[in-house]
């Protein structure tokens, strides 16, 4: 059974815990897209920490339709944040590729969040801080996130939490409904997440806290993305060279 306040206080104390023993008086740094995610963890840090230790960094691609909603989390809040567009240097790498490279649309769309994870770490490392991840397992689950882009942070606040239980968590924080409620888009090719997953959160959400799910072909695919994107969640295959160093 999951109690959203418990785990919202537990959550928050998490965090003091993380700052106290690795960046004791350092700023959460939180990635704003305007979406659920973004917004529960920096509302999650702004009451561990208190609003003057979280920095939000808006990163649009040239012009963002929504960028209104991230600006209403920040002000909401009530955070310091930068807006740091992110086109002239997508841009610059994709124009300086090789000619005879083909560029694929994976390599097109990945390559933003890695730049924007890129700016966050640049921001975070010039005013002493600490990049909060901002995915849940929802995302994490089917491989819905990007390796080296938004998968990666310092402090991971909703990893263990699915799209349903950051919502809960979200109410609670007091965060306008039009942010916790608001459809989630990939932010890479313009679809939502459901279209492109071909299943809704809230089933993917039973299946995974129940195990039940009524759509076999469903289940199907997302047992197929998860065992495909299990590598996400791992460290890196490193070689055993097995040297002894007292030999």
């Amino acid at each position: 059974m999951f109690h959203a306040e418990k785990t919202k206080n537990e959550c928050v104390q998490w965090i003091r815990d993380f700052f106290e023993a690795n960046g004791k008086g350092c700023n959460a740094v939180v990635g704003i897209s305007g979406g659920k995610d973004s917004s529960v963890a920096a509302a999650l840090c702004v009451e561990a920490l208190g609003k003057d230790r979280v920095i939000g960094v808006l990163m649009p691609q040239g012009e963002q339709h929504d960028i209104d909603m991230a600006y209403l989390l920040v002000n909401h809040l009530g955070i310091r944040h930068y807006t740091v567009n992110i086109k002239d240097a997508v841009d610059a790498v994709l124009n300086h590729l090789p000619d005879e490279l083909a560029v694929t649309a994976q390599a097109e769309q990945n390559l933003p969040p890695r730049i924007r994870m890129s700016t966050l770490y640049a921001v975070s490392q010039s005013c002493n801080g600490r990049v909060c991840n901002t995915c849940n397992l929802s995302e994490d689950w089917v491989g819905y996130s990007t390796r080296y882009g938004d998968s990666v942070g310092d402090f991971s606040p909703m990893s263990t939490l699915t799209v349903t239980e950051v919502k809960e968590i979200g109410r609670l924080l007091n965060l306008p409904d039009i942010l916790v409620n608001k459809v989630p888009i990939d932010g890479l090719c313009g679809k939502t997440d459901e279209e492109n997953l071909g299943f809704s959160y809230a089933e993917l959400d039973t299946y995974i806290r129940t195990g039940k799910i009524e759509d076999p072909a469903k289940k199907e695919q997302i047992d197929k993305r998860h065992n495909a994107n299990l590598f996400k969640l791992q460290l890196m295959p490193v070689f055993d060279s097995k040297i002894d160093i007292k030999a």
